[in-house]
C-alpha cells in the first residue's frame, strides 16, 4: 500500500518540463514527501520505521510516474500482487515482465544497495547529522548520485560505446583518450585497484539476458575496450567499475538511458537509510574545519577611498 503516492505529487510531476532529467525530478519528488510525512520525530521508532518503508516503496513509483508523464501518458498504478522489481518494470511498460528480467533487476538492486561511504552516502550522513527529516536526507543523496563521477557514469558509458561503434575501433579510441588525458567512463575507482567485483557480476547478468533476449551489439565493443584498457591501464590499477556493464544490463531490460541512474537510486535508498539510522544512533554534526591557504598580507582600502578611485 505504501507504493502509492498522493495525487498531489503526481500533479507536481506533471508540472515538470518533459525535457528535464529524471534525477532532478526524483530529487524534487523525494524532498516533497517531507511535506506530507515529515514530523521530524526522529526519536520515535515508529516514525523511523514508517519513513524507511515509505521511501523504499515510493521512490520506484515516482521514477516510473515521471517516465510515463513525460511521454504524455498517465502514471501506471503499482500492483500489490507483484514483487518489488516486477512491479517497477510493470509501471514502466504496463506489461508483466519476463521472470528472468525481473530476477536480474532484483539482483542488480541488491548489488547496488550499499557500498560504504561513497559520495552520495557521505551527503546523506552529513544531512542526517543536522537531525533533519529522512526525506531531505534522501533528496540530498539523490542530488549527489546524479553527477557523472558517481552514479551518472553508466549513461556516459553507453554514449562512449556508441561513439566507438565497432570492436575494432576500441583500441584507437582508447589510445586517443589516453593521449588527450580524457577520462574513460566506467573505468577506475577510488577504492578498487582490481576489476570491481560488481562489474564481474553485472557482466554475468548481461550475458544471461543476452542468451534469452538476444545480444546487444555494444557488448562486443565493451569487451574489446575492456581487454585493451586492462593491458594499458591495468598496471596503474585502473579497471572496469560498477558502471561499465550496468548500462548494458538496464538497456536490455528496456529501461531508457536517462533512467539508469534513477534505478541506481531506487536501489541505493536502502543503503542511505541504513546509514541514516546508524547516524541517529550516535550523532555528531559533520563540521570539518578549513585551512586557509591564501595570501597572508592583504592591502585594505577604506570604502571612502574606493569610491574616489571609481
Amino acid at each position: 500500500m505504501h507504493r502509492r503516492v498522493s495525487f498531489r505529487i503526481r500533479d507536481m510531476l506533471k508540472c515538470f518540463p518533459e525535457s528535464g532529467h529524471p534525477m532532478d525530478a526524483l530529487q524534487a519528488s523525494a524532498a516533497s514527501l517531507g511535506l506530507f510525512y515529515s514530523r521530524r520525530a526522529i526519536d520515535d521508532p515508529k516514525y523511523i520505521y514508517d519513513a524507511v518503508v515509505r521511501l523504499i516503496a515510493k521512490i520506484p513509483t515516482m521514477v516510473a510516474a515521471f517516465e510515463q508523464i513525460r511521454k504524455g501518458d498517465d502514471p501506471i498504478q503499482p500492483r500489490d500482487d507483484l514483487e518489488y522489481s516486477s512491479n517497477f518494470l510493470y509501471m514502466l511498460t504496463e506489461r508483466e515482465p519476463d521472470p528472468l528480467a525481473a530476477r536480474v533487476l532484483d539482483r542488480c538492486l541488491i548489488l547496488h544497495a550499499e557500498h560504504s561511504l561513497n559520495a552520495s552516502t557521505f551527503s546523506a550522513r552529513v544531512t542526517a547529522s543536522t537531525l533533519t527529516d529522512p526525506y531531505a536526507v534522501v533528496a540530498s543523496a539523490v542530488g549527489t548520485l546524479a553527477g557523472p563521477l558517481h552514479g551518472g557514469a553508466n549513461e556516459d558509458v553507453i554514449a562512449m560505446l556508441e561513439k566507438i561503434k565497432t570492436p575494432d575501433q576500441a583500441s584507437k579510441y582508447l589510445n586517443q583518450a589516453i593521449k588527450n588525458k580524457q577520462k574513460i567512463m566506467g573505468f577506475g575507482h577510488r577504492e578498487y585497484r582490481v576489476k570491481d567485483p560488481r562489474a564481474t557480476l553485472l557482466q554475468d547478468f548481461a550475458e544471461e539476458l543476452f542468451s534469452k533476449f538476444g545480444k546487444d551489439e555494444m557488448y562486443e565493443v565493451a569487451k574489446s575496450l575492456e581487454k585493451d584498457a586492462i593491458s594499458k591501464l591495468g598496471p596503474k590499477g585502473i579497471f572496469p567499475n560498477v558502471d561499465f556493464y550496468s548500462g548494458l544490463v538496464y538497456r536490455k531490460l528496456g529501461i531508457p538511458r536517462d533512467l539508469f541512474t534513477p534505478v541506481f537510486a531506487i536501489s541505493r535508498v536502502a543503503g542511505w537509510l541504513a546509514h541514516w539510522r546508524e547516524q541517529l544512533g550516535a550523532n555528531r554534526i559533520f563540521r570539518p574545519s578549513q585551512i586557509y591557504t591564501g595570501s597572508k598580507k592583504r592591502h585594505w582600502e577604506s570604502l571612502e577611498n574606493r569610491l574616489k578611485t571609481k
